[in-house]
């Protein structure tokens, strides 16, 4: 089993699945360090189920829609009263602070916050990190995680203006956005399965996982346009699955 790999926590695009699938989150592990990576609601309690809150090294915020970060409460409230943690390293994209500051009277030095954006380049532990701005209408960023000799990349939301290939060709494994099929694409925010696709190809991903499936779309037509544009085998993300980079 691999050092480096990404289990999912939650997956379903802006709101939370009536098949119980949870909205963004990723737990990050490589090595002895792990990431929470995106907090959207009902992604704190997989994370539990996974992991020791007490073993967390970092957080990574891709944006401020809450499907991405009101979770984040949730750690706000187990690790300040109940672990009496503090200092829990945040790398968030600008506004996320502000937006979730409402929530919370005071946040007791629980969370260390670093804003990220295009560019910006972090190390937590032994993992190298890199973000890039993404094509999304509140400051997004995509993450490139290296550990190890091993290179992947999670856009976040993206509309098709930005690609993968910033952070350079042939990443192992390419975490994708893919609300859409492409005959029914209801924002230009974000991509299907086929601009997926075509962006992993451009990329020379080695390996392909949809995620944000817009609830009702179906995964298979999604899953069938993005092998398409491709050209190779992809997968749709489930709630539960791990993937060893």
């Amino acid at each position: 089993m691999s050092d480096f790999s990404i289990t999912v926590l939650g997956c379903s695009g802006s709101y939370s699945a009536s098949s119980s699938e949870p909205c963004s989150g990723y737990l990050v592990r490589a090595g002895a360090t792990s990431i929470w990576m995106d907090c959207g609601n009902g992604s704190f309690a997989n994370l539990q189920r996974h992991i020791d809150v007490r073993d967390l090294d970092a957080v990574i915020v891709t944006h401020s829609h809450p499907d991405h970060c009101v979770d984040l409460y949730g750690l706000h409230v187990l690790a300040t009263y109940g672990l009496q943690c503090c200092d829990i390293p945040v790398f968030a994209a600008a506004e996320v602070e502000a937006k979730m500051r409402p929530l919370v009277s005071d946040w007791h030095g629980t969370f260390a916050w670093h804003t990220v954006g295009d560019g910006a380049q972090e190390t937590i532990n032994d993992v190298d990190i890199v973000f890039s701005a993404t094509d999304h209408p509140v400051p997004t960023v995509a993450a490139s995680l290296r550990f190890d000799g091993k290179h992947a990349v999670y856009t976040a939301d993206t509309g098709p203006l930005w690609s993968p290939e910033v952070f350079g060709n042939a990443p192992d494994f390419l975490l994708s956005e893919a609300s859409y099929t492409h005959d029914d694409r209801r924002s230009p925010i974000h991509i299907s399965g086929y601009q997926a696709g075509e962006l992993a190809r451009s990329a020379q991903a080695q390996r392909l996982v949809l995620t944000h499936l817009w609830p009702t779309i179906d995964p298979l037509a999604c899953r069938a346009e993005a092998i398409d544009g491709f050209g190779g085998d992809v997968v749709v993300a489930r709630t539960g699955d791990r993937y060893d980079i």
